[in-house]
């Protein structure tokens, strides 16, 4: 890397760093913006340039992941787990949950019970996935060297769903990554999940132009 793009990449860790350790208080644009001696417009831009998503859509998924350790563990209210995250309500918690997990914050916390899961296998150049949807949107994707590994996982997760072998188009919309055309990869959106660790991977790899390794 240039000496300029290694002062950006080190921006962006230092912001993300931030995120992670300061999400429950919200921080907005400018707040994160500032700490990285950036102007909001700038660093909105080279953020998404090197993480592949906005720092708002980056603290949502960290916001996320964080209420679903509390849910899992039913040691807290719905409002209480929003409170404890820094939303403003139990409506903002829905709102996130359903278009990160295309699933109320309800729904998750009781693994699924009333809730009807679409699944589907498809094969890519990278070997078989599993995809899974509800009427909200895309809810898991993961390989599938074995079917029934696979879905025992998925059913692990949501173990009071009910499940049916379909693919819809949310799901349709996920296998697209894996297709030739890329030319329209910002309209599909994904979850990102890792440690700080491999975020800051990510971000590496993030500026190698398709088809170079280096």
């Amino acid at each position: 890397m240039s000496g300029q793009e290694c002062i950006n990449f080190e921006r962006i860790a230092e912001a993300i760093a931030y995120i992670q350790q300061n999400f429950k208080t919200q921080p907005s644009l400018d707040e994160v913006a500032e700490k990285v001696n950036l102007s909001p417009f700038h660093f909105q831009r080279l953020f998404k340039e090197w993480a592949g998503v906005t720092p708002k859509k980056f603290l949502q998924y960290i916001s996320v992941n964080h209420a679903k350790s509390i849910l899992a563990a039913n040691s807290q209210s719905l409002f209480d787990t929003a409170e404890d995250v820094g939303l403003s309500g139990t409506g903002r918690l829905h709102d996130l949950f359903v278009n990160i997990e295309g699933m109320t914050p309800g729904e998750f916390k009781n693994g699924g019970e009333n809730l009807t899961i679409n699944y589907s296998y498809a094969n890519t150049k990278f070997g078989q996935i599993l995809t899974a949807a509800t009427s909200k949107g895309l809810s898991y994707m993961g390989f599938a060297d074995e079917n029934d590994v696979a879905f025992n996982e998925l059913k692990g997760r949501f173990p009071k769903a009910s499940f049916q072998e379909t693919m819809d188009s949310f799901q349709k919309s996920a296998v697209a990554v894996f297709g030739e055309d890329w030319s329209e990869m910002n309209k599909i959106k994904l979850h990102l999940k890792g440690s700080a660790f491999q975020l800051k991977v990510w971000e590496a790899l993030l500026k190698i132009p398709t088809g170079k390794l280096s």
